[in-house]
């Protein structure tokens, strides 16, 4: 039998597992001008279906556990400026080796990558290349120094095998010892180099417009005509009447903006779910299910930092873990740990692309922050998304970003309603997207295009993180056992896209498809019959006193 001692408090269960939305976690203190633009776009940080990286240089904020959060031991002060993967790795929690950063070209192009950070609103020091730089020579002064040292090491050990007097001892106590000075020297300079390194964004695509979101420019549209704004139509409001979201509920069981969607809609959701994923499957993605938390380390990898650690605003929930113990915490897409799932991994390039669709959970701490749109399914705390992750060759990226683009058409099309692509500009790309598409749908309710779909390309940003790598193809012509002629391995490109948002599907396919009477009141909601062969539920939509029907179109 338990003892009382050993019993936890409620308190102390909801202490473990919180979302410390109004605290700043140890993980994002850093430099007040760290890698975060300060927007102030109308697009709200959860706008973003494909995650909190996808719309400012960085990402998603790590929330730490409270316990944690006040210890400013276990992490480098804000003033420091360093970035949580160096932080974690000098901790040695990480499972991964220290992100490998191509340094030779961010300061062989010195203007070109302030241009860029600064393209994306990205503050940082005026003297932030002037430190890396500095700290890069002094990396090499080192480097060769032990290699000097080394050598003379190796001198004096063969010269004691002959004869090992004395002082041949004390000169190799004395080489041990500088040789360990330098190389723990090194080791910090290098850390130091990682930290600054890290805080810049991949390089931009030509295809970018350059500045914030009202920049981006319209690529494509189809589907029918939009209709005009027509409050009735909204969803929530539907959805109250017919009973299929029960938010009074959720108010006790987790609190606003964690709806149950109930009949109807939770039908629509896995009917959406099955629609993508035939699509993708058709297409060789393999299906994956995610895993719901990953470790912090992974998620920073992949791009996702704080997008706002200015005001401490925080977008992932942390989890509460043991001291010395990774840290945790729930997924924002399945983005993260499907990139994770390809960590350390070296592929032959005939095993290229790699294509898979994973089904998950995504979380987001801060779907109800004020003053944004927070009605109905549009940002929720956590919701259902299909993701699509490809890792291809360099010389592939491309056409894979293409084709992600032509997938999601696939998808989105058949469900008829009006859809616009935008080619996202530099300050909504995140700190890992070289590029980025965005779809948007009419909502004829909210009176709003709204995103439903993100395409990235984030060529070999995260895979220097995660140490993605393949071998790419023997010369023509050459032997393919001759080590000299042998091609060195290359980090991938990797990329991500939306397969389906769920909640802003919904919105979608209800505000564009309800059939209203005379009085403005649902009776009846027309879904795409494309879909029909994933619905298990009968034709009747509504829980209480208020029915409608669906008619397959």
């Amino acid at each position: 039998m338990r003892t009382r001692s050993s019993r936890k408090t409620l308190s102390t269960v909801l202490e473990e597992f919180s979302c410390l939305t109004c605290r700043q976690s140890p993980i994002v203190r850093r430099r007040a001008f760290a890698s975060v633009p300060a927007r102030e776009s109308s697009r709200s940080t959860s706008d973003d279906v494909e995650g909190p990286s996808s719309a400012a240089s960085s990402s998603s904020s790590s929330s730490s556990s409270s316990s944690s959060s006040s210890s400013p031991s276990s992490h480098r002060d804000s003033s420091s400026g360093s970035s949580p993967v160096a932080q974690i790795f000098r901790s040695g929690l990480s499972s991964l080796r220290k992100p490998h950063l191509d340094y030779t070209t961010l300061l062989a192009s010195h203007a070109e990558t302030v241009q860029n950070y600064t393209n994306r609103r990205i503050r940082l020091p005026p003297d932030h290349m002037e430190q890396m730089n500095a700290l890069w020579g002094k990396q090499h002064e080192l480097q060769r120094s032990l290699i000097e040292y080394k050598t003379n090491q190796k001198k004096i050990g063969a010269e004691m095998k002959k004869n090992a007097s004395e002082s041949l001892r004390r000169e190799a106590r004395a080489l041990k010892a500088q040789v360990a000075s330098l190389q723990s020297e090194l080791d910090e300079v290098e850390s130091e180099l990682l930290e600054l390194g890290l805080l810049l964004p991949n390089w931009s695509h030509p295809s970018s417009p350059i500045g914030p979101e009202k920049n981006a420019r319209e690529v494509a549209r189809f589907g029918p005509k939009p209709i005009p704004e027509d409050k009735n139509r909204d969803h929530l409001t539907i959805c109250t009447t017919l009973q299929l979201l029960d938010n009074e509920a959720s108010t006790f069981t987790s609190g606003s903006s964690w709806p149950f969607l109930k009949g109807f809609l939770a039908q629509l959701e896995m009917t959406l779910i099955n629609h993508a994923l035939s699509v993708c499957s058709s297409r060789s993605f393999t299906p994956i299910i995610t895993p719901d938390a990953v470790r912090t380390d992974i998620a920073w990898r992949c791009g996702f930092q704080p997008r706002d650690p200015e005001n401490g605003a925080t977008q992932i929930y942390q989890l509460h873990t043991d001291p010395g113990t990774p840290e945790m915490c729930l997924t924002g897409t399945a983005e993260i740990p499907l990139g994770g799932m390809y960590a350390q991994k070296m592929f032959a390039i005939r095993e290229l692309p790699s294509k898979v669709v994973g089904v998950g959970r995504s979380y987001r701490a801060e779907a109800g922050a004020t003053g944004q749109d927070t009605r109905g399914l549009y940002r929720v705390h956590q919701f259902t998304k299909v993701e699509m992750f490809v890792v291809a060759e360099v010389g592939q990226s491309e056409a894979c970003f293409e084709e992600l683009g032509r997938i999601q058409r696939e998808i989105i099309e058949p469900l008829g309603f009006p859809v616009r692509v935008l080619e996202m500009p530099t300050e909504e790309l995140g700190a890992s997207a070289a590029r980025k598409w965005d779809m948007e749908a009419w909502m004829p309710g909210r009176g709003k295009w709204g995103e439903i779909t993100s395409t990235s390309n984030c060529t070999d940003y995260q895979a220097r993180r995660l140490h993605i790598r393949y071998k790419p193809a023997h010369v023509p012509g050459s032997d393919p056992k001759d080590k000299d002629n042998s091609p060195s391995l290359l980090f991938a490109h990797t990329l991500n896209g939306t397969a389906a948002a769920v909640p802003r599907l919904m919105i979608a396919l209800i505000e564009n498809g309800a059939r209203l009477n005379d009085d403005g009141q649902v009776v009846g909601i027309d879904l795409p019959v494309v879909l029909q062969r994933f619905w298990v539920g009968g034709e009747e939509i509504g829980l209480g006193k208020h029915k409608a029907t669906i008619r397959w179109v």
